[in-house]
């Protein structure tokens, strides 16, 4: 582990996870990916278990974590596992949907803080993946808003006095939209691109904030508003 610099990315295989282990690595970076598959690009894999325990995946997650680490300390955490799924609560799949949601978002974000008060460096960065749909009510994706709030929440607890979190670091939540993802034209042909937050804005940014340049405030909730292919990080309210 040579270089000075070391960020982990939770859900490094997915398209914003994979742009932004891209990214870094090409700043010189050491980058390790934590995902249920390989990303080749990053120096180190960390691969998570399918469990449906969440402490027998988070502690397993841990201990890998722990034992790739070492005495070593990363200066970023970024978390940005998560999916979608939709239903209103008379969905037949509602109650599926909402453990998917749960696990994919919640049960990442919650590791990732332990991750970050167990291996981040003092004045470090911790970024969750929020969702600015989940601000308020959302009738036809009620897994989705729910454990997207949860997560704005958390962000909102780790930024508070005995966190947990190491002195000076902070925690800031990204509440896109739409992002601009292969998966997303594929099922939304027809959509504005020019709408949808470009991963390699999301990239730039996260690097910006984990080399100390325009960070928000720890328990920051930056709303990614995009238009005509412009985008601009806005705290929420």
């Amino acid at each position: 582990m040579a270089s000075p610099h070391r960020v982990i990315v939770y859900g490094g295989r997915g398209a914003l996870g994979s742009q932004c282990v891209q990214h870094f690595k090409s700043r010189g970076w050491w980058v390790a990916s934590i995902d249920i598959g390989t990303n080749e690009e990053a120096n180190e894999n960390v691969l998570v278990k399918l469990s449906e325990s969440f402490p027998e995946q988070a502690g397993q997650v841990t201990t890998d974590v722990a034992q790739l680490l070492g005495e070593n300390k990363v200066d970023a955490i970024l978390c940005v596992a998560g999916g979608w799924a939709g239903g209103s609560c008379s969905s037949k799949d509602l109650y599926k949907n909402s453990d998917l949601m749960w696990k994919q978002s919640v049960w990442t974000s919650t590791i990732s803080s332990h991750l970050a008060a167990l291996h981040l460096k003092p004045g470090g960065l911790l970024t969750l993946a929020g969702a600015k749909a989940a601000q308020s009510g959302t009738a036809g994706m009620i897994g989705y808003g729910m454990a997207k709030a949860a997560v704005h929440q958390l962000c909102q607890s780790l930024a508070a006095k005995n966190s947990g979190m190491p002195a000076g670091a902070a925690a800031v939540a990204i509440l896109p939209v739409t992002l601009d993802t292969p998966m997303n034209r594929k099922f939304m042909p027809d959509a504005d691109f020019g709408s949808w937050t470009p991963l390699e804005y999301i990239a730039e940014m996260f690097f910006s904030w984990a080399s100390g340049e325009n960070r928000p405030a720890s328990g920051s909730l930056m709303q990614l508003l995009t238009s005509g292919g412009e985008t601009q990080a806005v705290a929420a309210q």
